[in-house]
C-alpha cells in the first residue's frame, strides 16, 4: 500500500470539514466526490493529487486550525445544517472565514461551555470515550434540594439502554446543583434530574476537563490558548 495515501474520512476531518464520524456520514450520503466520481466508502485511499469535493467545496490540502471557546446561548442548536428558522451556533461566528463545527453537542435548551473548531482530529480526541474527559454542569431547579435528591442522583439512571452514574453531585445552594458526568450521553443530566424528581429550570455546562467557561456571557466567544487545549487532556 502506498504509505502517502490516507483514508478519505481522515483527510476530510484533518482538513476541517467536520469530525471523523460526521465526515463518514457525508460520504455515506453521497455528498463527496473524488476525481469527479461519487465515493461512498470512507476507507477510500487518497493523496494530495486527488481532487476531493464535498457539497461543491474543494477540500484544501492544508488549513489554518482555529479553536474557540463559546458560551452557547439557550435557543441555539449545534448543527451545521439549518432546520427551517432554527438558530444555529455557527450564526455567532459569521466573521470567521474557516469552516467551523462544534465539538460534541449541547441541546437547544442547554447553555454554556462549547468548543468550536475546524480541526477534526482535535475534535475526535475530545469526544472519543477513551479520552474519559469529565464534564461539569450547573443545574437550577425550583425546589429545595434534600439529601434524598442527592442520593437519587448519585445512584444513577438508565440512559440510552445503559446505566450511568455521575462522577460527583454537589449542592451549591437551595435549588442549585453541580453535577459532573463522564462521557455524557444524550440528555443524561436531564434524565438524572427526572429520576430524582427534580424539574430543570436552567442547565449550563461550566467545565470540560480542566477547561472552564469563565466570565464569557451567553453568545460571547474567544480563541482558546495552547495551554487551554492541553488542559483538556491532563
Amino acid at each position: 500500500m502506498d504509505k502517502t495515501k490516507q483514508r478519505l474520512s481522515k483527510v476530510m476531518a484533518a482538513a476541517g470539514v467536520a469530525s471523523r464520524r460526521a465526515c463518514e456520514a457525508l460520504i455515506f450520503e453521497g455528498c463527496v466526490t473524488v476525481n469527479g466520481q461519487i465515493t461512498l466508502i470512507p476507507q477510500t485511499l487518497v493523496d494530495e493529487n486527488d481532487v476531493i469535493i464535498c457539497k461543491g467545496h474543494t477540500i484544501g490540502k492544508k488549513q489554518n486550525k482555529v479553536y474557540y471557546i463559546l458560551n452557547k446561548p439557550v435557543g441555539y442548536i449545534c448543527s451545521n445544517r439549518r432546520h427551517k428558522d432554527a438558530k444555529i451556533v455557527l450564526d455567532l461566528f459569521k466573521d470567521v472565514k474557516e469552516r467551523l463545527f462544534t465539538v460534541g453537542r449541547l441541546d437547544k435548551d442547554t447553555g454554556g461551555l462549547l468548543i468550536v473548531t475546524n480541526d477534526g482530529h482535535f475534535a475526535n480526541r475530545v469526544i472519543h470515550p477513551s479520552a474519559n474527559i469529565p464534564k461539569e454542569y450547573l443545574v437550577r431547579t425550583n425546589v429545595e434540594v434534600e439529601a434524598e435528591h442527592l442520593s437519587a442522583l448519585s445512584s444513577g439512571t438508565l440512559v440510552e439502554q445503559t446505566f450511568v452514574r455521575p462522577i460527583r453531585v454537589t449542592k451549591v445552594r437551595r435549588g442549585t446543583l453541580k453535577i459532573t458526568i463522564a462521557e455524557g450521553k444524550k440528555r443524561e443530566i436531564r434524565l438524572l434530574m427526572e429520576s430524582a424528581k427534580l424539574p430543570v429550570l436552567e442547565l449550563t455546562r461550566i467545565r470540560i476537563g480542566e477547561l472552564r467557561l469563565g466570565s464569557l456571557h451567553p453568545g460571547e466567544w474567544r480563541e482558546m490558548t495552547a495551554r487551554e487545549q492541553a488542559l483538556l487532556f491532563e
